[in-house]
C-alpha cells in the first residue's frame, strides 16, 4: 500500500467511524435533567463531547488501517488477482 492510499483509507474510514460513534452517549437536556437555553431546539444533544468522540475514531481508524495495511501487504487476501484483466 502506498503512503497516499493509505491517507486516502485513512480519510474515508475515519468518517464512516466517526458517524457511527457520534450517538455513542448522547442524551438531550430532558433526559439529563438539565433546562435548555430559550431558543434552542429541544432534540439538542446535552454535552456531545466531540473532542472524546473524535480521538475515540481516530484510535479505531488506526486499528483498521494497521489491519487492511497488513491484509494488503502480506497479500492474506488475493485481490490483485481480481484486478487483473482477462
Amino acid at each position: 500500500m502506498t503512503p497516499l492510499g493509505a491517507i486516502v483509507f485513512f480519510a474515508i474510514v475515519w468518517w464512516l467511524v466517526f458517524f457511527m460513534v457520534l450517538p455513542w452517549g448522547v442524551r438531550s437536556h430532558e433526559e439529563a435533567g438539565v433546562e435548555r437555553e430559550p431558543g434552542s431546539p429541544h432534540g439538542i444533544p446535552y454535552r456531545p463531547n466531540l473532542k472524546r468522540k473524535a480521538l475515540i475514531t481516530t484510535g479505531i481508524t488506526l486499528v483498521l488501517l494497521a489491519i487492511f495495511w497488513v491484509v494488503v501487504d502480506y497479500d492474506l487476501i488475493g485481490y490483485r488477482a481480481f484486478m487483473q484483466q482477462p
